[in-house]
């Protein structure tokens, strides 16, 4: 079966290490690996796409999961839809105060995850639960980590 790559990242910088904190997670990014590049919302900019190895020259730890899924390209396909789109403040503040607060024009980076593969047919978690998920949420997932940094 195919896979989808995801890159998760830290970074020595504040933000990084409150979203850490506030999540007890050992990363506070993930993207969409699409060959050298990633994509995925990040603050302020919103859905960008960017190079990999910039990305990985950042990172004061990083590492890659992969995902099986029967239509990887769809994945991709929706993510690259969503390029151009705002980072999702309230979303991200939401979460911190357990409510809901996504805006569906809006992203950020775990949220996007989890939207592609449930807009895919193949969720990675309950819809329920899908307004709540960060970066340790989808490091938890079963599934095999091909590279790690740091």
């Amino acid at each position: 079966m195919a896979h989808v790559e995801l890159l998760f990242t830290r970074r020595r910088h504040p933000g990084s290490a409150l979203i850490r904190a506030l999540t007890w997670s050992a990363f506070s990014h993930v993207e969409l690996i699409v060959g050298n590049e990633v994509i995925g919302a990040q603050a302020p900019e919103g859905v960008v796409r960017s190079a990999r190895c910039y990305r990985l020259e950042r990172a004061s730890r990083a590492a890659i999961m992969r995902i099986a899924h029967p239509h990887p390209k769809r994945v991709q396909e929706l993510v690259e839809s969503q390029l151009g789109k705002p980072y999702d403040w309230a979303g991200v503040v939401g979460l911190g105060l357990r409510r809901r607060w996504q805006d569906a024009d809006c992203w950020f980076c775990s949220e996007l995850i989890a939207w592609a593969f449930e807009a895919s047919g193949h969720p990675l978690f309950r819809a329920a639960a899908a307004h709540r998920i960060t970066p340790q949420h989808l490091w938890l997932l079963p599934h095999p980590c091909e590279w790690q940094k740091g």
